[in-house]
């Protein structure tokens, strides 16, 4: 028997030493990753119904988005105070944002507000964003219409 020979049988050749390698960070990267999503899996979310809001009890003070649309005759502004009802037709939730809002911010329309609940159970946004065209509306909020029954195509979108 040659010495290389010998090698071979107790040991790993360099190709077994790579692919141990490499399955050795194949499972070390999932780990990570499901560790990242395991973490993130409220966060994924772009934004959160009313009814979500309500169904997962966010905790005062979470940074969340709150998504739906501005329900009518709900808007009242005091200056720069802004005080106006999201509504996913199911649920309402009141809230305040101090500051200019979007040029296409209306009653009846889709908004995304970034922020998180008061105490009071009211959501403080930090920033507010408004439909980009005349026939948008987010396809979540459409879904939680459609499910509240409240939906209205001539109201807008898909």
């Amino acid at each position: 028997m040659t010495m290389q020979a010998n090698v071979r049988r107790k040991g790993m050749t360099r190709k077994q030493k790579r692919l141990a390698i490499i399955a050795g960070l194949a499972v070390v990267l999932a780990i990570a990753t499901t560790l990242v999503l395991v973490a993130l899996r409220d966060q994924i979310v772009f934004f959160y119904s009313p009814s979500d809001v309500a169904a997962r009890e966010v905790a005062v003070g979470q940074p969340i988005r709150l998504g739906g649309l501005v329900k009518e005759a709900s808007w009242i502004r005091e200056g720069q105070r802004n005080t106006f009802a999201i509504t996913d037709g199911g649920m309402d939730i009141l809230a305040h944002y101090d500051g200019i809002l979007p040029d296409l911010f209306r009653e009846g329309q889709g908004v995304v507000a970034e922020g998180s609940m008061g105490p009071d159970g009211v959501f403080i946004a930090t920033n507010v964003l408004a439909k980009h065209d005349e026939n948008y509306i987010p396809k979540e909020v459409v879904e939680a219409l459609k499910a509240q029954g409240e939906w209205r195509p001539e109201a807008g979108g898909q």
